[in-house]
């Protein structure tokens, strides 16, 4: 099966894209695949690059790879590709839009606001959450462009930095808890991991992909708490229509889970949590690939009407 891992793309998350790109190419058995990397660098090279592939594993993040416009090319192309479908994959991209589903379906989410223009953007309506809160892109990823504001006199610069990454910008009221991340692969819930970052005390983009950055570990819950954060995950993840695999996280005050968002297309470097959780549940990196190909290849199969062949 010749099987194209798709890299790069156009967003400021090229370089982590490139990381979880090389190490899927690094664990894919190659007695079973016939592996292709392919690095895109403008939307336009998408179409020719894929072209005779049997199935193009995503290592994309951010916009264009992550929010339902590379998979809706790929399905008009007919090529079977990892990960959820492109409603989810819009919908879990969109911040905002992601914590009003998630709000209604009665899932315990930071209180927030959006904005689309500096224009717009309101000071006073800021004052209401209560500082610290956190500015973020709403259609980011990888703590690129998020920043922590602990008072009035930051927040302006934060927000103006946050727009330059995006064009409409969230505040979220910043819970102080523990941080959990809750990975979902093949409707199986794995090891829940604890997050601590080393330095600093929020986990920024460093935390998550300099080697030591923080610590992550498998917690252990009470199991009052426990079953909250489960349910809390499988929330998340129907509401929001994943399906293959995807990774939900959270933060945990006084016993209960507030979910900052849902990631369709986790980061899977060699610091990645996802993998992390995976080899907690006693899986290899190539036979978690080797899973979400294939429950990947049944959920297009079944969508299209049993229609995806590969030889």
């Amino acid at each position: 099966m010749k099987v194209g891992v798709i890299m790069g793309g156009v967003s400021s998350e090229y370089e982590v894209s490139l990381m979880t790109g090389r190490e899927m190419v690094k664990h894919l058995d190659p007695n079973k695949y016939e592996v292709i990397p392919i690095v895109i660098t403008q939307r336009e090279e998408l179409v020719d690059a894929v072209k005779g592939l049997d199935f193009a594993l995503l290592a994309l993040h951010g916009p264009f790879g992550e929010d339902g416009t590379v998979q809706g090319t790929l399905e008009t192309l007919g090529i079977p590709y990892s990960g959820s479908g492109v409603l989810s994959s819009s919908l879990c991209m969109d911040k905002d839009l992601s914590k009003k589903i998630l709000r209604c379906e009665g899932v315990q989410t930071p209180d927030w606001l959006c904005w689309s223009s500096m224009a717009d953007f309101s000071e006073e309506a800021v004052e209401q959450l209560d500082y610290p809160v956190m500015v973020k892109p709403v259609s980011g990823g990888s703590s690129i462009g998020v920043e922590k504001v602990n008072g009035s006199r930051e927040l302006r610069s934060a927000v103006q930095k946050a727009f330059a990454e995006d064009s409409s910008v969230m505040i979220e009221r910043y819970i102080k808890g523990q941080e959990i991340t809750c990975s979902i692969v093949n409707d199986e819930l794995l090891p829940i991991l604890g997050i601590e970052a080393m330095q600093g005390d929020w986990f920024d983009y460093s935390a998550k992909y300099e080697a030591g950055g923080a610590d992550e570990q498998v917690v252990a819950l009470p199991l009052e708490t426990l079953e909250q954060v489960r349910a809390g995950a499988w929330a998340s993840y129907k509401a929001l229509k994943c399906s293959v695999y995807a990774r939900i996280d959270m933060m945990l005050l006084d016993g209960i889970p507030y979910v900052l968002e849902v990631n369709t297309l986790p980061g899977m470097t060699e610091t990645s949590l996802l993998p992390k959780s995976a080899h907690a549940a006693g899986l290899t990196f190539s036979t978690l690939l080797d899973r979400i190909i294939a429950v990947s290849l049944a959920e297009r199969s079944s969508r299209n009407g049993g229609l995806v062949h590969v030889e």
